[in-house]
C-alpha cells in the first residue's frame, strides 16, 4: 500500500506518499481499507517531531478514518469485511489501509457518506469524553467553546445545543463567527478585536461559562478562569497558546472550581474503546437523525497531504480537512 510518511521532523514538505508494507490484522482488530481521513492539529505536531505515536501504532499520521473493512482478525465480532466504518485511531489514518482495534470501530452513521464519515471519529470522541463524561455539561448551562470553526469547535457547538446548553464559542473572522451562528452558537466571540471574558459574562447576566472547552492552554488560563462560573469546569485539550504558566488557586478556590487536561490519543485501549461505546450510545442517534453533521472545508488527496497541513496552520479553514487515497 501508499502512505504518509514523515521522512524526517520538519516542514509540511517533509510528507511523502511512499510505498509502504501493508497492516496486518492482529486478534481483535480489523483491516480498513481507507476512504477518507481527517486532519487534526496533533498531526502537524507529529510532523515536527513533537507528538510521536503511541507504543505499538502505526508511524504515519492520522488519528481516524472512514472506509470499509477489508479483513478481520482473530476475535473479532460483530464486523465482516464489507461493512462501512469509521475509527478512532492511534495513528496511521494517511494511508490507504490501517489496522484498528474493534472496539474504536463505528458504523457510518445514518444516511451519512462514507467519505464524509471521516469527519467524525476524533473530533465526536474528544467533544463528549471532556464535555459530557469530564466535565458533566448539564441541561441550560453554558458553554464556551474556544476555536468554534476548527473541527473540534464545530462539533462542540452542535452538540452542546443537541444535549439542551447555551453555546457561546471564539473565532478569528466575521465570517467564521458567522457559520458558528448558523452551527448554534448565541454568542460568538472575535478573539481579535474583542474580550471573551467580558462578553460571556454580559450575556450570562454575569453567570459566566459553566464549562470551558480550551485550545489555547497557558496563553488563556487567566482570562479563562476569569470566564468561569461559580463552580465552573475548564478542560484544556490543546496547548496552541503554550504550556508552561502559573495559577492562582485562590480564585479556584473561591469560585470552587476545576481544571482538567486531557489528551485522547494516549489513552489506553479499554478507555478508548468505551468512549467509543458511549459516543454510539448517545451521540450517533442526533447524527442519524440529522441534529449533528459534519462539517468539512475541503477534500484534498493524500499525496497533497502538505498542502493540508499549511491550511490548517493557517486557520484558513472552518470544520475539517479530509485527505482521500490517491
Amino acid at each position: 500500500m501508499h502512505a504518509v510518511v514523515i521522512t524526517e521532523p520538519g516542514e509540511p514538505e517533509v510528507l511523502h506518499w511512499l510505498e509502504v508494507p501493508d497492516p496486518v490484522a492482529r486478534p481483535g482488530e480489523v483491516v480498513i481499507d481507507v476512504a477518507a481521513c481527517g486532519v487534526n492539529r496533533a498531526d502537524l505536531l507529529q510532523r515536527r517531531g513533537f507528538y510521536p505515536p503511541p507504543p505499538g501504532a502505526p508511524p504515519y499520521p492520522g488519528l481516524e478514518c472512514s472506509g470499509r473493512i477489508r479483513a478481520v482478525g482473530a476475535e473479532v465480532t460483530g464486523w465482516r469485511p464489507g461493512d462501512e466504518v469509521c475509527a478512532l485511531l492511534s495513528g496511521g489514518g494517511y494511508a490507504e489501509q490501517v489496522a484498528v482495534p474493534e472496539g474504536q470501530l463505528l458504523p457510518v452513521p445514518g444516511d451519512v457518506a462514507v467519505t464524509a464519515a471521516a469527519a467524525f471519529p476524533e473530533a465526536v470522541c474528544t467533544v463528549y469524553s471532556n464535555v459530557f463524561q469530564l466535565a458533566g455539561l448539564r441541561e441550560g448551562e453554558m458553554l464556551l467553546v474556544h476555536g468554534g470553526a476548527s473541527g473540534i469547535g464545530t462539533i462542540a457547538i452542535q452538540l452542546g445545543r443537541a444535549f439542551g446548553a447555551r453555546v457561546g464559542c471564539t473565532a478569528g473572522s466575521p465570517e467564521k463567527l458567522a457559520r458558528c451562528r448558523e452551527l448554534g452558537a448565541e454568542i460568538a466571540i472575535d478573539y481579535h478585536t474583542e474580550d471573551f471574558v467580558a462578553a460571556t459574562l454580559e450575556a450570562t447576566g454575569g453567570h459566566g461559562a459553566d464549562v470551558i472547552l480550551d485550545i489555547m492552554g497557558a496563553s488563556y488560563l487567566e482570562r479563562n478562569m476569569a470566564a468561569l462560573a461559580t463552580g465552573g469546569r475548564l478542560v484544556i485539550i490543546g496547548h496552541q497558546g503554550g504550556s508552561r504558566t502559573q495559577i492562582d488557586l485562590g480564585i479556584l478556590a473561591a469560585k470552587r472550581a476545576s481544571i482538567h487536561a486531557t489528551t485522547l490519543r494516549s489513552r489506553p485501549v479499554k478507555e478508548k474503546a468505551a468512549i467509543v461505546a458511549a459516543v454510539r450510545e448517545n451521540v450517533w442517534p442526533l447524527i442519524g437523525a440529522g441534529k449533528v453533521a459534519a462539517v468539512i472545508d475541503r477534500e484534498l488527496p493524500m499525496s497533497q497531504a502538505a498542502q493540508a497541513h499549511r491550511v490548517m496552520a493557517g486557520s484558513e479553514h472552518v470544520g475539517k480537512i479530509l485527505l482521500l487515497p490517491n
